[in-house]
């Protein structure tokens, strides 16, 4: 009889734990969608975009000489999107200021 009282605090306090979390995932969430700020903007102009195309251009190297092991083991594509696609992406396809 004494576990009725504990079992509807336990209840409640799941609720209200479950309540935070949700309100927690939708700020994080309108953050991601937010604009990126100016000082955003210039930092990735600055810093992100000319780092992005030296590992791209790193990558590119890396590619080249690996190619002949991964044309062995059959994983070129694979390789090629790791090593030149992804730092591509990042550094010409995404919007100025995000770094996701």
């Amino acid at each position: 009889m004494t576990n009725k009282p504990f079992k509807a605090a336990f209840a409640a306090s799941l609720l209200l734990l479950s309540s935070l979390a949700s309100a927690a995932l939708q700020s994080a969430q309108e953050e991601l969608n937010s604009a990126p700020s100016g000082a955003a903007m210039v930092a990735d102009l600055l810093v992100g975009r000319p780092l992005g195309l030296v590992v791209t251009v790193l990558g590119l190297g890396v590619f080249v000489v690996s190619l002949p092991l991964t044309a062995l083991q059959g994983t070129t594509e694979d390789s090629a999107h790791r090593l030149v696609g992804e730092p591509v992406d990042f550094t010409f396809k995404r919007p100025l200021g995000r770094m996701n």
